[in-house]
C-alpha cells in the first residue's frame, strides 16, 4: 500500500548527519547478516565513523557495539535513531526517538509515515525519510 509522501528531506540535513560524528542508535539491527540493516549499520560505522547501538529486542552485540532491547534502554545520548522496521512500525519508534531526546530520526529507504514525520519535526528533530545513508553518502560525494 503506497503513502503519498508529503515530507521533503532536506539535501543540508543529510549532509550535517552524515558529516557530523555521532552516535546512531540503529533500531532493528540484529547479527542477521542478510538484513539491509546488517550492512547498512556497518558502512555508518566504518565508511561514515559514527558509534552504532544496536537496538532490537535480542539486544545482540552487533559489530562489536553492545545492543539494547529499546530505544530508553539505551544510556547516553542519541544523535540520530535510524529506524529499520516497518512502515506500520515506524511511527511507535519515532515516539520513542522524541521521548528520550534523540537529536533526529532517519526512516530508511521503504519506510515512510508521514505523522511521525510531522511529530518528530514539531518537537525539534531533524528527519530524513525513505532513504538510506549507504545511497545519500555516496551520492553526495561522503564517506
Amino acid at each position: 500500500m503506497s503513502q503519498a509522501t508529503h515530507h521533503v528531506n532536506d539535501v543540508e540535513v543529510i549532509r550535517r548527519l552524515l558529516t557530523t560524528r555521532g552516535r546512531w542508535a540503529v533500531v532493528g539491527l540484529s547479527r542477521n547478516t542478510a538484513r539491509i540493516a546488517y550492512g547498512v549499520a556497518r558502512y555508518v560505522q566504518r565508511d561514515l565513523g559514527m558509534e552504532i547501538v544496536p537496538v532490537h529486542p535480542r539486544a545482540e552485540t552487533v559489530h562489536g557495539a553492545t545492543g539494547y532491547p529499546t530505544l530508553a534502554d539505551v544510556p547516553g545520548r542519541i544523535d540520530v535513531v535510524d529506524v529499520f522496521v516497518r512502515s506500520e512500525l515506524a511511527g511507535a519508534i519515532v515516539d520513542e526517538a522524541i521521548a528520550v531526546g534523540a537529536g533526529a530520526v532517519w526512516l530508511q529507504l521503504g519506510v515512510v509515515d508521514e505523522a511521525a514525520a510531522a511529530r518528530a519535526t514539531a518537537a525539534g528533530l531533524a528527519v530524513v525519510m525513505d532513504t538510506c545513508p549507504a545511497i545519500e553518502a555516496p551520492r553526495l560525494g561522503l564517506g
